[in-house]
């Protein structure tokens, strides 16, 4: 058995360049107008590199944005459930004619990350954008706040990408492209694999999800998000060790392969659960398992909306195939981790286990319950909090400090 094709039934296509290309697109860029991108941007701009958003060679045209938020379809009919587009204010773009050639940079620090042919500029309807993909035009939701602040004015075109930013320095061998991973499940034998999609260290919960998966397929690819999240979650590094931890300790030997990607979060719950199967067929994976609110915020999402957008879709837009899994928690009268499919309990002999409860307790120095989380992992997760209260009284110090 092979593992599956790469998204359109092509070849992966990364647009980083390497060697000789690169130096001289570099050298190339440096005298080109210059293009700020937001943090979402650049990672697309990355995932594009990597060949993580194959077969894409760009950024997205008008009737792409069109056909994709009112379809999930580009232009050229290949499935596609969110806009990857970039954009800039109008004076900018005014500046700009079809055909020029732009250097994407860095809005924090200034790196050149790509050379992109603008082929075409366009204006769109923000507030359209996002009622299609977030499914809500609220300025609270994180994704709508995004878009909505995003430029007047998308440029679409073709990609040179010529950096893969600092991830690679921050993250080291947690940080693979989907050449790497597609290597090292080949290595392994693997041909039925299941993506673990994360932003948070894993609970019992999540513990739990991944050892179902390992029932039926050969591993799991425990796969974090490395770009920007919300305030209040928890850093990569620290998610990361406590991962590790946990795989150590309570997995079976190469059952599990960690690692991480270099998009932010979007919050469109359905919408991105189907990205996230999209780009992690590139990476090689048969199947995403797909819990409860996958990908949500608040509550703008039903907590298996995730699960039932997969059935409203063609089935061949996506050889990646989701892995749903109802409510799991913990069960006293069960003795251990179960489902709503195999628990027969009531609410009352359930402990429900969450990020976000796991993450109110550990701000508040609140005691933890042992059913929800392994000690080894509330270990580490324990001393980060630590230090963010001892951050937070030196800080109150030296404003103390500095008014007197």
């Amino acid at each position: 058995m092979a593992l599956v094709r790469p998204h359109g039934g092509r070849e992966l296509n990364p647009l980083l360049l390497n060697g000789r290309a690169l130096t001289e697109e570099l050298d190339r860029a440096r005298s080109l107008p210059k293009i700020k991108v937001s943090s979402r941007e650049k990672g697309d701009i990355i995932m594009l590199g990597i060949g993580g958003f194959s077969p894409l060679d760009g950024f997205m045209t008008r009737a792409d944005w069109e056909g994709v938020c009112d379809g999930m379809k580009m232009a050229n009919g290949l499935f596609w459930p969110i806009p990857i587009t970039l954009s800039t204010d109008k004076s900018t773009a005014d500046t700009l004619k079809t055909g020029a050639n732009v250097a994407l940079v860095d809005s924090d620090n200034g790196e050149i990350l790509a050379t992109m042919k603008v082929t075409e500029k366009y204006a769109v309807d923000k507030a359209h954008e996002c009622a299609m993909v977030f499914k809500t035009t609220d300025p609270e939701h994180p994704g709508v706040k995004m878009v909505m602040e995003q430029g007047d004015i998308n440029l679409a075109g073709p990609v040179k990408v010529l950096s893969q930013s600092d991830f690679i320095e921050k993250y080291g061998d947690l940080f693979m492209t989907p050449a790497q991973t597609r290597a090292l499940f080949e290595s392994y034998g693997w041909s039925k694999v299941a993506a673990f999609q994360t932003r948070n260290p894993m609970h019992r919960s999540h513990e739990y999800l991944a050892k179902v998966a390992i029932e039926t397929c050969d591993g799991v690819l425990i796969h974090s998000l490395l770009g920007n999240l919300k305030p209040g979650d928890i850093p990569a590094d620290v998610r990361a060790n406590a991962i590790g931890t946990l795989v150590e300790k309570y997995f079976v030997k190469k059952t599990i392969v960690q690692a991480g990607y270099p998009l932010d979060m979007r919050y469109a719950g359905p919408r991105e659960a189907l990205l996230h199967a999209l780009f992690r067929q590139n990476y090689g994976c048969s199947h995403l398992i797909v819990g409860r609110d996958h990908a949500g915020v608040g509550s703008y999402y039903g907590p298996f909306d995730a699960h039932h957008i997969f059935d409203e879709i063609p089935k061949d837009s996506l050889e990646t195939q989701p892995l749903k899994i109802d409510w799991t928690f913990w069960c006293y009268k069960c003795g251990g981790m179960a489902s709503a499919r195999t628990c027969p309990h009531g609410e009352t002999d359930r402990l429900l286990v969450s990020g976000t409860k796991l993450r109110k307790w550990l701000s508040e120095g609140a005691d933890v319950p042992a059913e929800f989380s392994r000690p080894e992992v509330l270990e580490i997760l324990r001393a980060y909090y630590a230090s963010l209260h001892e951050s937070e009284k030196v800080e109150v110090k030296l404003s103390g400090h500095s008014g007197r």
